[in-house]
């Protein structure tokens, strides 16, 4: 750690640009850390192992990882540094050796429009495919992958699903060649169940301790080396760093907007109250008119919309 004596008053200043992460005793923290695979960094780490993304790849287009030749991680479009900007949404791009593109969404928080969000992406990079003048058989398939950290379709118990353009009378596919995948982590069966390769690669996704990732280790060889990748991740010092920021950044963004919620309701309740005092005075005024003209109690309740013992309690008042 490198100090410096920069301050007017020549008090040392620690440079922690660089350094280990620690509390703030200066302990560092415990080697039983391990990274969450939903945050940005982590998730963004593992998808640069060529065999992570080839096993999670053809977990997406339920084929065997042989019959995928070569995946090519592409800068995303969508490019930002890790700070609050755009909080919790991460692109990984990733273009395979026949020509499909698979653009991979992380969403930890609920999203207004998310639906209409993703098809406007997914329908920008299958347009920007083409150059001027290119024949629209060139066009190769493209696939949105949204795995969100929220349910988004709360009535099935589904965790994942995938929707194409068909037709509505007749059911049958239009054209294969736009694809949308939505995994819901929070709908994932609590017991490990046989069943689709992606829902093991939920399942990791959603991890929160070493023991749950060593168990997915054993399940295949990709399992195997994304686990190996995050242990290498959640070792990486500057990673590590990296990681904590965004945890901070999104831990001070629900802060917000929890805080923004009870200001809400607080002021809601000033305004009803208010709403509710002018209505209770129209109600007595009503009342005390309807009894002086010789209305009977119960008429005046059935008048004005409220039980008996309101009409007299505001008479007795």
């Amino acid at each position: 750690m490198e100090k410096r004596n920069d301050t007017p008053n020549g008090a040392q200043i620690e440079d922690t640009a660089f350094s280990s992460p620690s509390n703030r005793n200066g302990a560092h923290l415990s080697d039983d850390f391990i990274m969450h695979p939903t945050n940005d960094v982590c998730f963004a780490g593992l998808m640069e192992n060529p065999s992570v993304r080839k096993g999670f790849c053809s977990a997406i287009l339920r084929i065997k990882p042989e019959e995928i030749e070569e995946t090519e991680l592409l800068p995303t479009h969508l490019h930002r540094e890790y700070g609050d900007d755009k909080l919790g949404i991460l692109d990984v791009y990733v273009r395979l050796r026949n020509g499909i593109q698979i653009n991979t969404e992380m969403q930890v928080k609920k999203f207004e429009f998310w639906n209409e969000r993703t098809l406007f992406y997914l329908s920008k990079m299958f347009a920007e495919q083409l150059k001027k003048g290119e024949s629209y058989e060139k066009l190769k398939k493209c696939i949105q992958v949204s795995i969100l950290d929220f349910i988004l379709f709360p009535d099935d118990k589904r965790c994942c699903r995938t929707v194409h353009l068909r037709d509505d009378e007749t059911g049958k596919l239009y054209n294969d060649k736009l694809e949308l995948q939505i995994l819901e982590l929070k709908k994932l069966p609590k017991e490990m169940q046989a069943g689709e390769d992606i829902v093991k690669w939920m399942r990791f996704f959603n991890g929160k301790s070493r023991k749950e990732f060593e168990e997915m280790a054993q399940t295949d060889e990709y399992m195997g080396e994304a686990y190996e990748a995050l242990k290498r991740l959640s070792a990486d010092d500057r990673k590590r760093l990296e990681y904590e920021a965004r945890e901070k950044a999104l831990r001070d963004y629900n802060c917000q907007i929890n805080c923004a919620e009870r200001r809400g309701e607080k002021r809601g309740e000033k305004r009803g109250e208010k709403r509710g005092e002018k209505r209770g005075i129209k109600l007595a005024v009503e009342v005390i008119r309807l009894h002086e003209q010789g209305m009977s109690n119960e008429d005046i309740a059935l008048r004005c919309d409220v039980v008996v013992e309101k009409v007299r309690e505001i008479l007795a008042m």
